[in-house]
């Protein structure tokens, strides 16, 4: 048991010993995650109409997914611990109201500059998707938790591969700045909608922003647990992310030669994670977080032989997609339950430090995608993929053993 366990009054607890998340509320929740979160992968089959649109030269189009990432974790380090300090409704209204607006600035963007601003700013108030995960965390009951993160995450999950396939097909009869309109216009319903339905909730932290945000940061330097888990998933979404960045750029070349509609339909591969997501849910309610965390993070680095091959085959390409979007997904849910089970009253800011580093990793990944392809190729590719999801596992076991020389009478 942590310090922060030990500090658990039962005054922080009582929102989640309340109860109150019916399954209409969590549905909406599901989906306004996805649409927030939709915002930072539209540009990903894109990439090269973008470019050529905006005269941009390969790495910059690149750059668009990077400011994504990064602006997200600037968002997740920024803002989302403001969920232990102000009242949680409001502000989640606020967040998707503001990428509503920042989101119509990259459907105008006249240049690059402007494009990777509009991206970066949707990017940091899209955390409105993370203050509904604690928001729906909090409002369920604990034994039900693994399940409500999953159906949560589900959404967000599939927001993230549905962008790719929608921005992909509008591309095709509108051009590429149609997607960022119609979600701006969903927003701003979702906005309306949660206003009138999400419950009100308050849980203060009793602390200046100065000071919730330095104590974010220092539950790096206290908690153990988080330490490893957010290594692991900053690790995994780098691999994940590697992926994603560049299927585009293969699929475009000649040996494939795909417009953006179908290079978004390849997108529907990873649903996928979206059966996985639930069910690594419900297997870390019946105890089995550990098992979870291990076969997804073998199966993270396993899924790269198959996409290696991928360059010249469809198959081992679609197989090695699936296989790695569940292994992803499985690996985040792990994470999350361990995460949030620590400690109650400070959700939001374990789940803010959890998901910078785990968007930070993320970002890294989209960075040295753009290395790696000018210099590699798909091997480059396949193998900076490879090399970061088997460092994903590796640090996987090497918190397994940490953990079991620490308390050798506890189960690892």
């Amino acid at each position: 048991m942590t310090n922060l366990m030990a500090r658990t009054t039962p005054r922080a607890a009582a929102p989640e010993a309340a109860g109150g998340l019916s399954r209409g509320l969590l549905l909406l929740m599901s989906v306004s995650t996805g649409l927030v979160a939709a915002g930072n992968y539209f540009a990903q089959p894109l990439l090269d109409v973008i470019r050529q649109d905006l005269q941009l030269s390969t790495s910059t189009a690149a750059m668009v997914v990077t400011a994504a990432q990064a602006g997200y974790a600037l968002g997740l380090i920024l803002l989302l611990p403001l969920g232990d300090l102000l009242e949680r409704r409001r502000l989640a209204v606020a967040l998707f109201g503001a990428t509503a607006v920042f989101l119509l600035m990259s459907a105008a963007a006249p240049n690059g500059a402007v494009l990777l601003a509009g991206t970066a700013l949707a990017a940091i108030t899209s955390v409105a998707a993370q203050v509904l995960v604690t928001f729906a965390v909090a409002l369920a009951d604990p034994e039900h938790r693994g399940r409500v993160v999953g159906t949560v995450m589900s959404g967000l999950l599939l927001g993230g591969l549905l962008a790719r396939t929608v921005s992909g097909m509008l591309s095709e009869f509108g051009g590429w700045r149609t997607v960022y309109w119609v979600n701006a216009v969903l927003l701003t319903v979702v906005v309306v909608l949660l206003w009138r339905v999400l419950p009100r909730l308050h849980t203060p932290a009793g602390m200046s922003y100065p000071s919730l945000l330095r104590s974010t940061v220092v539950l790096f330097r206290t908690e153990p647990v988080l330490r490893w888990r957010a290594i692991i998933a900053a690790l995994s979404l780098a691999s994940f992310n590697v992926f994603w960045t560049s299927v585009t750029f293969l699929l475009v070349g000649d040996h494939y030669s795909w417009s953006e509609a179908v290079i978004g339909l390849f997108g529907l591969v990873g649903v996928a994670g979206t059966i996985a997501t639930p069910v690594a849910g419900r297997l870390a309610d019946r105890g089995y977080v550990q098992w979870v965390s291990g076969i997804g993070t073998a199966l993270l680095a396993m899924s790269w032989l198959a996409i290696a091959a991928g360059a010249t085959s469809l198959v081992w390409l679609l197989a090695g997609a699936i296989a790695l979007t569940v292994a992803q997904q499985s690996v985040l849910n792990s994470n999350q339950n361990v995460i949030y089970a620590l400690a109650p009253e400070i959700r939001n800011r374990l789940n803010s430090a959890f998901m910078t580093a785990f968007f930070v990793g993320g970002a890294a990944g989209s960075a040295l995608t753009a290395v790696a392809w000018v210099r590699g190729g798909w091997a480059g590719v396949s193998a900076l993929g490879g090399a970061l999801a088997l460092a994903t596992f590796l640090v996987w076991v090497a918190e397994r053993v940490s953990t079991t020389r620490r308390s050798p009478a506890l189960p690892a």
